[in-house]
């Protein structure tokens, strides 16, 4: 791609004002990191707050007769069962199984609101309209920003700019004005940490995006803690950890499927998603420390202690808040329980490891029903 076709967010030139490394990232021309660098940015977000434009994303609208059920024909989560105001994690499927994308679905009382990765949203928008019927409509929203306000002291900063932002527990939608613009708003987000993902107009994305920063506790953060912050929580990356190759189960999704879901199936990929249930995946996704300090990146192979290859790593690095490497990645099945020992072949040296529950770095969501600044 050209650097005439990388495409630009509303916020791309307060970015390059605020200092920010741009970068390509799926198509579009992104902040990895700001002045302060990735490390300082990272731990910021963990005490305070950060500001993560996310305006690369894919916000979609579905309308329609019949539109919850009709979703479910291509995810395998509970959509019919979605009340009004409230936000489910989901995926798209393929005919055998595997992860076409991974999305977030907001139930809005009149219609169904969803936000797509970037990288897949292209494919996405097709794979809807070619699968949900005729009687669906689907609007792709190009008017709008998305931002991402994260940290501990997030609804602290809301509750100044957002009345009624405090009263939302995670995984839940509402209309709010933010600095008075009117604006979607899920308490929600991919860092671990409490928080509010905002969609606004493109027109007011700027004045919003300033007056948030403007706030003591807030700091623009870039892709690069954002990655850090995501591996941490245990989160999947779409396009690293799960694909059209890796099933739900594998991944680790099974709370994404409903007992409904799983006994009813109807979605692409059903008997696979099934059988991985009813028998066990043949492999799964799983945590992984480094003993020592070396960090084990992508597609690190990881062996048994004969140095045979029983998996390889997805995503990897340094996590600040643990002070070390860590990892995750997939394993044989029989390799999978906590504390199991592994090797990690780093510039093909076998390095030891261990099997970790995940997260790396407990969640801290805001608890639904739980009132805050």
């Amino acid at each position: 791609m050209s650097q005439e076709e990388v495409l630009r967010t509303p916020l791309n030139a307060l970015h390059r004002e605020l200092g920010g490394k741009m970068v390509p990232f799926a198509g579009y021309d992104m902040p990895v990191q700001y002045p302060a660098g990735v490390l300082a940015e990272h731990v910021h977000t963990r005490a305070s707050a950060g500001l993560f434009d996310v305006s690369h994303m894919g916000q979609v609208r579905l309308s329609g007769e019949g539109v919850e059920a009709a979703l479910e024909k291509l995810v395998p989560g509970d959509i019919q069962a979605l009340a009004p105001g409230k936000v489910r994690y989901t995926m798209f499927t393929n005919d055998q199984g595997g992860i076409l994308d991974d999305l977030m679905v907001s139930q809005t009382g009149r219609d169904l609101f969803m936000v797509v990765n970037a990288a897949c949203k292209a494919q996405d928008i097709a794979h809807l309209k070619a699968g949900l019927g005729a009687g669906i409509k689907v609007d792709v929203i190009e008017d709008r920003a998305l931002l991402a306000l994260q940290g501990p002291e997030a609804a602290k900063v809301m509750a100044r700019h957002a009345p009624g932002a405090g009263e939302m527990g995670f995984m839940t939608w509402t209309e709010l004005k933010v600095c008075g613009f009117d604006c979607f708003v899920t308490r929600s987000g991919y860092t671990g940490e409490d928080g509010y993902e905002i969609s606004v107009h493109e027109d007011h994305a700027v004045e919003l995006a300033r007056t948030l920063l403007a706030e003591p506790e807030v700091a623009p953060i870039g892709l690069g803690a954002r990655d850090s912050l995501r591996l941490e929580a245990g989160l999947c990356l779409y396009g690293s950890d799960i694909d059209e190759t890796t099933s739900p189960i594998e991944a680790g999704l099974n709370w994404t499927i409903s007992k409904r879901r799983r006994a009813e199936g109807g979605f692409a990929g059903a008997a696979t998603v099934q059988k991985h249930l009813a028998e066990g995946a043949p492999r799964l996704r799983v945590g992984i420390k480094p003993v020592d300090k070396a960090p084990a990146r992508a597609h690190t192979e990881i062996v048994d202690a004969t140095g045979r290859k029983i998996g390889e790593v997805t995503s990897g690095g340094f996590g600040p808040t643990l002070g070390g490497p860590l990892a995750m990645g997939y394993v044989e099945a029989a390799f999978a329980a906590p504390g199991t020992e592994v090797q990690l072949l780093v510039r093909g040296t076998p390095r030891p490891a261990h099997v970790v529950a995940m997260p790396f770095v407990a969640h801290r969501y805001a608890i639904s029903g739980r009132k805050t600044p």
